[in-house]
């Protein structure tokens, strides 16, 4: 250390034994995890289709032969169990706690697999919520994981901070509906990214249009073309435009998401298999 040390390294740039590094807020996995890559998958507002596209990514890439599994983030608002038709609590050991499995081999845990009742309700501060996050990712025996999927809750608050910062994010796709405030969400969910330094793999937009059953045209509710506008200002791909479909209703609500067979998505799981490891700093 130089006698003239001010003893405040952002000023100094002598790399000497006393320089303090900034420690990575990054947890740990848990001893029996090995998940390869993590995708958050946001929205800046609810109602958008977020949950919806977190359990299609998983459904599809696990149809591709991959290991994939889903962190349900959304605590006070967990909807993954019934969507995937999972009923069966999650059980534990001396190891820590053992993800459920849905019909074709995905795992998951949601706050919903620990609760005595599916319509209990969360009535808990941010630091409990955001605790209970870093748990599932620390204290859950993920095994195996080519593909990790977390369902965000909406918006930019404590818990997409606390999965960003704790957890090693690779990318993130963006959910967002056609609606006119759309430019004005997505971009403070891309601002987000770009703040905490996450590349965002492009924009899925719900709900884009209805086919006539009589015809087959497309109509367009909420209006055409605003979100690919958005992404195109950013230098984002749109990658996927799902439509208003009752069968795909049917089969969440039913919990036969895994039926699904459509090529909506084809895109946002290319995007997902071809995003490259990030290196966490």
């Amino acid at each position: 250390m130089s006698e003239e040390c001010t003893h405040d390294c952002s000023t100094c740039s002598a790399n000497c034994s006393s320089r303090q590094q900034p420690e990575s807020l990054i947890e740990p996995q848990n001893a029996g995890s090995d998940v390869k890559k993590v995708i958050a998958v946001v929205s800046g507002k609810g109602g958008v289709g977020k949950s919806l596209v977190t359990g299609l990514l998983a459904v599809l890439t696990r149809r591709l032969g991959h290991e994939t599994a889903v962190l349900d983030a959304d605590i006070t608002g967990p909807s993954m169990p019934k969507m995937f038709g999972v009923h069966d609590k999650a059980m534990g050991c001396d190891e820590g706690i053992l993800p459920a499995l849905t019909r074709t081999g995905i795992k998951m845990m949601s706050l919903n697999l620990l609760l005595e009742n599916d319509t209990d309700p969360v009535v808990w501060r941010g630091s409990l919520i955001s605790g209970t996050v870093k748990q599932f990712w620390t204290d859950v025996l993920w095994g195996d994981v080519d593909y990790m999927f977390c369902d965000m809750p909406p918006g930019t608050g404590d818990v997409p901070l606390t999965v960003f910062q704790s957890l090693p994010v690779d990318g993130i796709i963006i959910v967002a509906s056609p609606q006119e405030l759309v430019g004005m969400i997505v971009e403070k969910a891309i601002n987000m990214a770009k703040l905490m330094e996450i590349p965002v793999l492009g924009i899925v937009e719900n709900m884009s249009y209805m086919k006539c059953p009589d015809c087959g045209k497309k109509i367009f509710p909420f209006g055409e073309g605003r979100t690919k506008d958005v992404a195109d200002a950013h230098g984002i791909p749109l990658l996927a435009q799902i439509p208003i479909d009752p069968a795909l209703a049917r089969e969440c609500d039913g919990g036969v998401v895994e039926l699904f067979n459509e090529g909506w998505l084809d895109k946002a799981v290319e995007a997902v298999v071809n995003c490259p490891k990030r290196e966490v700093k």
